[in-house]
């Protein structure tokens, strides 16, 4: 598998994970307030992985394009190392849902 079916796999998970908290969160208006988009954009270095409503994205992860390494981002285009989320190997471990992925127990 390359590395840009990894990361299509990786923002498929966080859009289903993301939809179905704001579904369940939403229940009434969930229709009304529309699912959250995942958008990659790759660079030289690193994907930037984008989510939100398309007139509001905003940078949530990056993954180093070498290692497959995904990490929080400091500001727009800065990565976290503080913050791993593990690699596109292991993504099933974790849960995306959320504002920031939580290892599941």
């Amino acid at each position: 598998m390359t590395i840009l079916e990894k990361l299509q796999r990786l923002a498929d998970k966080i859009s289903q994970e993301v939809s179905d908290v704001k579904e369940k969160r939403y229940p009434d208006s969930f229709q009304a307030l529309g699912s959250d988009k995942v958008i990659i954009k790759v660079g030289r270095k690193y994907a930037n992985i984008d989510v939100g409503p398309l007139h509001n994205m905003s940078g949530r992860y990056m993954v180093e394009l070498d290692t497959g390494e995904i990490y929080g981002i400091k500001g727009y285009g800065v990565i976290h190392r503080g913050h791993h989320y593990g690699n596109l190997d292991t993504i099933n471990d974790w849960y995306w849902g959320e504002y920031t992925a939580f290892r599941k127990s």
